[in-house]
């Protein structure tokens, strides 16, 4: 999947809806989604199509969706994968790029902003890493490790707010997902594209074991399906889809019906047709049979003396 420059994140109040009042009876459903994250598009379409069912958005740090979806504490994420395939169910839904964040003062700064940055271009440099991390699980870190004055290597920063602070005083750089380096973006930071740095997948993702006739909603939703399409409560039940099913079989059979009795009768006409055209070239013309046997009895002549 191609990596997506996706916008930036908007806050849960923008998209979530009102917050309904202590006696909204009705029901809820629980939508994580980690920093960074932008589920304002969904959400209204939710909105629009299930104003019965009120959408609760909740953020989850990256390495708590999972926690959260088995304790029932969210019916489905936008999260980061890859996930437990044995435990949960993930649609792809994008790819962020990597971006090099570091401080205005850094000479990578004069570069314009339509340039992008590789990993030699940071080999010197020491990259902060931060505890929470999204991207080097399983891919390399470029340039060195941060380090203090005698050469020992430095803990990695707690957050990711920490690492671009961190960054704000040219001591290094970062390399994040870019819907965070634009989350936690300053004024003292900037960031350019890491063209060869790993890329951020996010998908929706939702216990196996949970699959409810809501969460294929919102799949449908993610996945663009119209409300005559999904397969949740937006969309037609069985039971009318199987009684329109069972409608066009049942006209199907009517139209079938009357065509064969028309071609039935056409058939017999046919026949009948067919055995008087027979019947008259059997006796010749005109229906008059030919040869000595054809002639009247009575103007025989009888033989033998008279």
């Amino acid at each position: 999947m191609p990596a997506e420059d996706v916008a930036g994140p908007v806050p849960a109040e923008d998209v979530a809806g009102p917050v309904p009042d202590e006696d909204d009876d009705r029901p809820r459903f629980r939508l994580a989604y980690v920093p960074g994250a932008t589920p304002g598009k969904w959400a209204s379409v939710w909105h629009e199509r299930l104003p019965d069912v009120y959408l609760e958005l909740v953020q989850v740090d990256a390495a708590a969706i999972e926690q959260a979806l088995e304790a029932g504490d969210a019916d489905a994420a936008i999260g980061r994968l890859p996930v437990d395939k044995d435990v949960f169910s993930a649609i792809p839904l994008y790819e962020e790029t990597s971006v090099v964040c570091f401080s205005r003062d850094h000479l990578l700064a004069a570069l314009a902003d339509d340039e992008t940055v590789s990993s030699a271009d940071i080999a010197g440099d020491p990259v902060w890493v931060p505890a929470d991390d999204v991207l080097f699980a399983t891919h390399p870190v470029p340039g060195t490790v941060p380090a203090d004055p005698d050469g020992h290597p430095l803990d990695r920063v707690p957050t990711t707010a920490d690492a671009v602070a961190t960054v704000a005083a040219n001591v290094g750089v970062a390399v994040l997902p870019m819907s965070l380096a634009r989350l936690h973006r300053r004024k003292d930071v900037t960031y350019r594209p890491l063209v060869d740095g790993p890329t951020a997948p996010v998908g929706l993702v939702w216990s196996i074991d949970r699959t409810t006739d809501l969460v294929e909603e919102l799949i449908g939703i993610v996945r663009g399906r119209t409300v005559n399409s999904s397969r949740g409560r937006g969309g037609p039940s069985s039971r009318q889809a199987q009684d329109a099913s069972e409608g066009r079989s049942a006209g199907k059979t009517a139209r079938t019906g009357v065509k064969n009795s028309a071609k039935g009768g056409s058939s017999g006409a046919k026949g009948r047709s067919g055995a008087g055209r027979g019947g008259a070239k059997a006796g010749g013309r005109g229906g008059v049979q030919r040869g000595k046997a054809a002639r009247p009895a009575s103007n025989r002549k009888k033989k033998g003396k008279g």
